[in-house]
């Protein structure tokens, strides 16, 4: 979910099919179809985020649809985030032979499935069971979509088609998600999920139109996939991303009931505060692209630092409309400038394993959506209010930092010692 990761992304596809993907990038440049590759492949990752964030927004209306009080059906949300850390790996390595174009095309189609239960569920369990399905595909889409761009433009020009893929999350967090709780409280929710779903539909068709059928785009073997997973700083990153990250969706799980129980808006302020939060995640993961290029683990350091302050000014003045909007866009801003070094590093840990690194850094990601909103669900059904939930994500993003640190600090010990 970055915008400026191309040094490493390319790294990994040579690493996977240098000669092919150079020749192959040759004639898809020659046949002005690069730009529509590029641009189908941001419309899929615009349909993941939205899906993924919409939910957030329409908590409430499903919640009591299906009977339920607010931290019962955060289990929805969480069911979410499992599917993605589940399918991430799985679905990556059980296709790791698959030509991208089939196995993405495959991806999207789970996708809409997904979509379509979640708007015709009629119990939490059926629910929670159609929002894990639609959460299988996330990683493995991002994954897959980080080796096509790097096809489509060829060496030395993935982060300018990486940019554009990506830029489908970030817009989803600025329209896709706003709009589509604008559409949950005047039409319905489960409309929602269909015009997701039907948006899915687009997308696939999208996709068999516009990305190439070549055989540079054959997967490689399972062996070769899984041999990324098995270095342990992979998994110490995975971990520092999965704390560190859960602060964003402990907030953004709850900005609903945060605007109309803690700030006393209207529910029509909602939208615009979901806007507002995705246009610093924007911000943050454009400014954090360029940081993660120039230093190794500033990216990290002050965007979870940053992070913590923001965090305790909503914790501490968050019913005043004056601090929560403009903290939206400082917590979103300010932990998005963490992401791009985070795949940085993953990448450049496992160069070998491109589509699963690409995947495991989305898993990581819901991995922190699941804890957020886990623990901003435990909070508040201990009776401890809406702004507890910050201080959940306080300390959890504050036990990311304190990881990484101590790993650095590690390996800068263990270099020494060489």
């Amino acid at each position: 979910m970055t915008v400026s990761n191309g040094a490493a992304i390319v790294k990994a596809a040579r690493t996977m099919a240098e000669d092919k993907l150079c020749s192959g990038s040759d004639s898809v440049r020659r046949s002005g179809s690069g730009r529509l590759t590029l641009l189908t492949l941001a419309l899929g990752t615009f349909c993941i985020g939205t899906t993924e964030f919409a939910s957030m927004g329409i908590i409430q209306l499903f919640a009591g649809s299906l009977g339920v009080d607010l931290a019962t059906a955060t289990h929805a949300i969480t069911a979410y985030a499992i599917g993605v850390v589940i399918g991430a790996p799985i679905l990556t390595i059980a296709a790791a032979r698959l030509n991208r174009r089939t196995l993405l095309l495959l991806l999207i189609s789970v996708f809409v499935a997904g979509n379509v239960l979640s708007a015709i569920a009629d119990s939490l369990a059926f629910f929670i069971a159609a929002r894990f399905v639609s959460g299988l595909p996330q990683g493995a889409y991002f994954g897959a979509g980080a080796v096509v761009a790097s096809y489509v433009v060829g060496p030395g020009r993935s982060g300018q088609a990486f940019a554009i893929v990506m830029t489908g999350l970030t817009i989803a967090t600025i329209i896709g998600s706003p709009l589509a709780t604008f559409l949950g409280q005047n039409v319905g929710w489960r409309q929602t999920y269909l015009c997701i779903a039907a948006l899915g539909l687009v997308s696939l068709v999208s996709l068999s139109l516009f990305v190439p059928r070549t055989s540079a785009l054959d997967g490689a073997s399972i062996a070769h996939e899984l041999s990324g997973l098995s270095k342990g700083r992979v998994w110490l990153m995975m971990a520092v991303a999965a704390l560190g990250i859960s602060s964003i969706f402990a907030v953004y799980t709850f900005i609903a009931p945060f605007v109309t129980d803690l700030v006393l808006l209207c529910p029509e302020m909602i939208p615009p505060a979901l806007a507002i939060f995705g246009v610093g995640m924007t911000v943050g993961n454009l400014y954090g692209g360029r940081l993660a290029d120039r230093h190794p683990s500033l990216g990290i350091t002050a965007g979870y630092g940053c992070t913590l302050l923001v965090l305790v000014l909503l914790a501490l003045r968050g019913a005043n409309p004056w601090v929560f909007f403009p903290a939206m866009f400082g917590v979103g801003a300010t932990m998005m400038v963490a992401i791009p070094t985070i795949q940085v590093r993953l990448t450049a840990l496992a160069p070998e394993s491109a589509t699963l690194m690409g995947a495991m850094n989305l898993a990581s990601l819901n991995v922190a959506n699941a804890l957020g909103a886990w623990a901003g669900g435990i909070t508040i059904g201990a009776g401890l209010g809406l702004l507890s939930t910050v201080w959940a994500g306080f300390v959890m993003t504050s036990a990311g930092l304190i990881l990484f640190i101590l790993a650095m600090s590690a390996g800068r010990k263990g270099a020494a010692g060489r």
